[in-house]
């Protein structure tokens, strides 16, 4: 059953929570992506079989959550899962972050390490606001950014376009982790599949020689994109999980 809990930012926060062993799961999303997708939707199922805790949240302006998702950027969103997981979880968990989510669960380990028991990244896209702007925009994009404020993007994922706001790009910019050392004490598996096209695997390369830590490990995919949710990546995920020391 979806619940709502209202941060210090006054923010209002869907979730889902089952009761079950520690370490508890949390599952981070992507951008724009909310938390009936199947990659959340089977880990659920997965650790109510198995007995597991586990979290799922949609961050202001995605899925069930109150706001408008073109308000939002990194740090709210950032402050959402810190918020939620502050207030309903104790101890360790294990961080299960998709694409952008990814890029959360990041800043989440690095500001709170002792919170986190492992991260298992999926296809994590950390700092793409910078890569957006500085690779994919045109010329165009980028004036279009600063006189108008926004700029529209197509989706492969929706019928209708993201709104790219020169706040997220701008925000993005303050939470990078990718200029700067990043030390990943837990055990930490990235997931990632050669055929994305939304993140490529030279992030995945890229984040693996860049983070520092005794048990990091990149397991590359062939042929999974970047939905990563085929039934054998499914249940790479949920293996991946369980098989966390």
């Amino acid at each position: 059953m979806t619940t709502y809990l209202t941060t210090p930012q006054g923010r209002h926060i869907a979730y889902i929570q089952t009761q079950g062993r520690g370490p508890g799961v949390v599952f981070l999303g992507g951008f724009r992506s909310d938390m009936t997708g199947s990659k959340a939707q089977y880990l659920q199922s997965w650790a109510e079989a198995s007995g597991r805790a586990f979290l799922r949240i949609d961050y202001s302006g995605h899925g069930a959550s109150h706001g408008k998702f073109e308000d939002g950027a990194i740090s709210d969103w950032l402050q959402d899962a810190e918020a939620v997981i502050h207030a309903l979880t104790e101890g360790p968990q294990v961080l299960v972050g998709s694409s952008m989510g990814g890029w959360i669960a990041l800043l989440l380990a690095r500001s709170a390490p002792e919170r986190v028991a492992g991260l298992v990244t999926i296809a994590a896209a950390p700092d793409f606001t910078r890569r957006m702007r500085d690779v994919e925009f045109s010329a165009a994009d980028r004036m279009r950014l600063t006189s108008a404020g926004q700029v529209e993007r197509p989706s492969d994922y929706a019928d209708t376009p993201y709104v790219i706001t020169r706040r997220l790009i701008e925000d993005g910019e303050q939470n990078l982790v990718l200029d700067r050392p990043l030390a990943l004490p837990m055990p930490v598996r990235f997931l990632q599949g050669t055929a994305d096209t939304d993140v490529p695997p030279s992030v995945a390369h890229d984040l693996f020689n860049h983070a520092a830590g005794p048990d990091i490990r990149l397991t590359l995919v062939k042929g999974a994109d970047h939905r990563f949710s085929t039934p054998d990546c499914l249940s790479l995920i949920a293996e991946t999980v369980n098989g966390l020391p």
